[in-house]
């Protein structure tokens, strides 16, 4: 993926906005993340030193909580379920397909910048196991079959300049 550059005035806007609230720092990074859809260095310095608090303590938040991201994820974050009943009904197999048709690992960016694979926690749909989830779109009773026609989908629906970024 091409370097990921962040308006530092937009990342200064945000933390205005929670710099004189009590304990700014996890808001602020949450309002970051959802901002730019991911917490890079620059911005994880810029917090440290908007908030007067040393980086490795705003990193330290930033690298403990599953929920931000160091680095940059796809346009389509594409979450697969490995609990218990997605496992037994076959997502591995949907997962050796999705690293097939993306040429990419899990917890890797295509280098179109579109996709993004991760394992998540139960979706709370395991009657239709195996799972993924997609940008909160679901798609259940998965086979390796289904993968090529789902991702077609969402390369349609990207911007023609996005691709090849």
């Amino acid at each position: 993926m091409a370097d990921v550059k962040v308006d530092i005035s937009k990342v200064d806007e945000i933390l205005d906005k929670h710099k004189d609230k009590p304990g700014p720092l996890m808001p602020a990074l949450q309002e970051l993340e959802r901002e730019f859809g991911w917490l890079g260095p620059d911005v994880l310095i810029r917090v440290a030193q908007r908030f007067d608090i040393p980086p490795s303590k705003v990193y330290g938040v930033a690298s403990f909580y599953s929920l931000f991201s160091l680095k940059p994820k796809g346009r389509f974050v594409i979450s697969i379920c490995q609990d218990a009943p997605c496992h037994v009904l076959g997502a591995q197999a949907v997962i050796k397909e999705l690293e097939k048709q993306l040429g990419i690992s899990m917890g890797q960016t295509t280098s179109d910048g579109l996709f993004t694979l991760e394992i998540t926690s139960c979706l709370g749909v395991c009657g239709v196991g195996p799972v993924i989830d997609i940008n909160g779109e679901v798609f259940g009773n998965l086979t390796p079959a289904h993968i090529p026609a789902i991702l077609a989908r969402f390369r349609e629906k990207a911007p023609a300049e996005e691709v090849g970024r």
